[in-house]
């Protein structure tokens, strides 16, 4: 081995090369950092780029975003069914009805082969019928109220009192017009403009005016007030309530809100707030709920405030996205999969104990699934090691926080395996908030905050009444005449 090289101090070039040695080292050393630095900013980059709605919680609508990448393609296993209606499935066919509005008349027109005029036959019964199902034309009926002032014996007048459904002006809009007009616009999601345009076009001509269509908001919700108040007070003593939040812009330009929700099987709210503990209180859900709290893993939920909740349940669904997100920036690894196919595996077996009317999936199958979760999360704690420093401070690796979480949070993460009346997902809820990013997508931003919140007490209202088989067209009619609908008490446990 050659001996290493060393200056002389009468050697001004051995001093010059050593010197240039020592400088080269060091911004061979700064360069290393820095290529260092930038490969974990590309990563982070490229993470942040390939987030969708199959690694996140991000709604599919962003999937199409430029420089978006879609979710992989996940191979279904086939169920070994046809496409299409499957044998025992309710058809949708129109029935036929046995007393018709309407019975129209054909007989046979023209000459029989013999020459002989066919109108004179002799009748002999009807061959066929056809019933063709059919709005009938929509105009306008205007009814006029006369209250009449009579004359008493005794000389004193008195006028009828005016019903309480008609409105104090000389001339206005019917119920059924007014609630037409609340179902486009919250139900239906379509724009004020054109609600006017579609009522004229059906009416012939008659429509309301924009302002009259807003103040129709202010006006049911009002209405349905005290049915808003007393879901609420229903959704807190509910066994399982489904939580979520999304944003909407609403309010001044510039700013963000959030709607939150409150969900179960029977009953919807929804409120018009931020993402911090204040909005939480002021929805007045959490602080008094007695169920089991379905929700994804953000940290407010846990806040020791909500001291009466029964438990916590991790929304499945997120967790598989998490997995799905770590089966990505660990391709190399098998423990993303082990766990998603042990939560898949434990999901389906919670829905076919529920269907079989069991209260908990039996051990036998519960089990080893659960064995296989756990042994996932510690092989992944094992292989994704935390970066040393403050927690509060210190960025870690992707997939360590879910790792911890589902080890440190193991009972809320698998109570629906236990209790089949728990919801493994949440996705109840997503659906319960999907119709304001419809509405958002449409108006683009609702300026009141005020008419916001009056729209979600009222899509609030009707989402609790279609889940209990009200139609809807009627039960907002019957708010706007003073008498909505009100859930029934439920039964004892």
């Amino acid at each position: 081995m050659p001996e290493q090289l060393s200056a002389s101090p009468e050697c001004a070039a051995c001093a010059a090369r050593d010197g240039l040695i020592a400088e080269q080292a060091g911004m061979i050393e700064e360069l290393r950092a820095a290529n260092a630095r930038l490969a974990e900013r590309v990563a982070a980059l490229e993470r942040a780029v390939g987030r969708n709605s199959g690694n996140s919680s991000m709604p599919p609508s962003t999937d199409d975003l430029p420089g978006r990448s879609k979710p992989a393609r996940r191979r279904a296993k086939g169920s070994g069914r046809s496409r299409g209606k499957q044998p025992g499935a309710p058809g949708s066919t129109l029935a036929w009805v046995r007393d018709p509005d309407e019975r129209v008349a054909h007989r046979p027109q023209g000459t029989c082969g013999c020459g002989a005029d066919l109108a004179g036959g002799a009748e002999v019964g009807i061959e066929r019928s056809h019933q063709v199902h059919d709005l009938p034309e929509i105009r306008i009926r205007v009814r006029q109220h006369d209250l009449y002032r009579v004359r008493c014996g005794c000389g004193r007048e008195h006028v009828a009192d005016r019903p309480a459904q008609v409105p104090v002006a000389s001339c206005s809009y019917g119920p059924t017009i007014r609630s037409l007009v609340v179902y486009l616009l919250i139900y239906q999601h379509v724009p004020v403009a054109r609600c006017v345009e579609l009522i004229a076009d059906l009416t012939g001509g008659t429509a309301p005016s924009t302002g009259f269509c807003h103040g129709l908001l202010a006006r049911c919700a009002t209405a349905v007030r005290q049915t808003v108040t007393t879901i609420k007070s229903l959704i807190t003593v509910a066994h399982v309530v489904g939580f979520d939040e999304t944003t909407l812009r609403a309010g001044p330009a510039g700013q963000k809100r959030h709607v939150l929700s409150a969900v179960t099987d029977q009953y919807s709210l929804f409120h018009l707030g931020g993402r911090d503990l204040a909005s939480f209180r002021t929805f007045g859900i959490l602080p008094s709920c007695t169920g089991i709290a379905v929700h994804d893993r953000y940290q407010n939920y846990f806040h020791p405030d909500w001291k009466h909740l029964a438990g916590h349940q991790i929304c499945a669904s997120h967790l598989l996205r998490d997995f799905t997100d770590a089966a990505e920036c660990y391709p190399d690894q098998d423990w993303p999969e082990q766990a998603q196919r042990a939560l898949r595996g434990l999901i389906h077996a919670g829905n076919q104990a529920r269907d079989a009317g069991h209260t908990a999936i039996a051990s036998a199958v519960r089990n080893p699934l659960i064995d296989s979760f756990r042994h996932a999360v510690r092989v992944g704690l094992s292989k994704v090691r935390p970066n040393p420093g403050p927690r509060s401070r210190t960025a870690q690796p992707p997939g360590r926080a879910l790792l911890e979480f589902c080890r440190d949070h193991e009972p809320d993460v698998l109570r629906f395996t236990t209790d089949t009346r728990i919801w493994p997902t949440n996705n109840i809820s997503e659906r319960g908030l999907r119709p304001t990013k419809t509405q958002q997508k449409i108006s683009g931003r609702l300026t009141s905050e005020d008419i916001t919140q009056d729209r979600l007490d009222i899509r609030s209202y009707i989402d609790t009444i279609r889940k209990h088989g009200v139609d809807v067209l009627a039960g907002i009619q019957a708010a706007l005449t003073g008498n909505p609908w009100r859930p029934p008490q439920p039964a004892p446990a």
